[in-house]
């Protein structure tokens, strides 16, 4: 779930970085978001229920 929370950030932050240079600081806010929570998805993987 965080993976996929991650992965649809990332792209919104492509999408916002590449193409329309809105909200340059909110755009780098975001891709540091996506970034922790991908970092916190690897350290903490999948764990047994």
């Amino acid at each position: 779930m965080l993976a996929i929370i991650a992965a649809i950030l990332l792209v919104l932050w492509l999408l916002g970085f590449l193409a329309f240079h809105v909200g340059g600081a909110l755009i780098h806010i975001i891709l540091v978001v996506a970034i922790i929570v991908f970092i916190v998805h690897l350290v903490t993987g999948r764990r047994a229920v």
